[in-house]
């Protein structure tokens, strides 16, 4: 399958049916799912019904660049090796219009402590923001997944807020909330230009 966007270590390429087994795998690993669902087990039913519409789900206004094919999930691959890693999200905030867009990655632990997360990360926003018109990306954790908060940080978001909503199923660190990170189109190219 053709990729969207490679980085020096990193395929990023559209999902397919094919790839619900990897993707089972991933979400039955308790760690990668400590701070989405407590860590509970995924049935390949709900890959199936859930999680596989979802990542293949047509986003129009990201049509018009090869390769996007109105996507907003990819598939992540060890570049070398084309090896599952897990997967990105870089998904309009709304169907009819690619100005902010939610950043989300879940990557296997064999992917986790060697800044893929980030290289994924960054390579998104800056073709967001130099490519596909994106004015704004956004991206949320929960409080206490300080390993996520450190990603978007390094990728170049800020923090915006905390807050709290009810979720059916509470998880461990629910009680402190969420947190949502973002940066502007502006606000990167000027961290561009005093980098320069």
């Amino acid at each position: 399958m053709r990729a969207f966007l490679e980085t020096s270590r990193l395929t990023l390429r559209p999902f397919a049916e094919s790839d619900a087994d990897d993707l089972l795998a991933l979400d039955n690993d308790p760690e990668v799912m400590r701070y989405l669902n407590g860590g509970r087990p995924t049935t390949h039913e709900e890959v199936l019904r859930d999680t596989m519409p979802a990542l293949l789900r047509h986003y129009p206004c990201l049509d018009g660049r090869p390769g996007v094919e109105g996507r907003g999930y990819w598939a992540a691959q060890d570049r070398g090796s084309g090896v599952f890693l897990g997967w990105f999200e870089f998904r309009p905030l709304r169907a009819d219009s690619r100005d902010q867009v939610e950043l989300g990655y879940r990557l296997g632990r064999r992917a986790w402590g060697h800044g893929l997360a980030t290289e994924g990360s960054r390579a998104l926003i800056r073709l967001g923001f130099t490519e596909l018109g994106v004015l704004r990306v956004r991206a949320h954790t929960m409080t206490v997944n300080e390993r996520s908060r450190r990603v978007m940080e390094k990728a170049g978001l800020r923090y915006v807020r905390t807050f709290f909503e009810e979720w059916p199923d509470a998880i461990d660190g629910s009680e402190f909330g969420d947190v949502e990170y973002a940066v502007t189109r502006q606000q990167w190219l000027e961290g561009r230009r005093g980098a320069d």
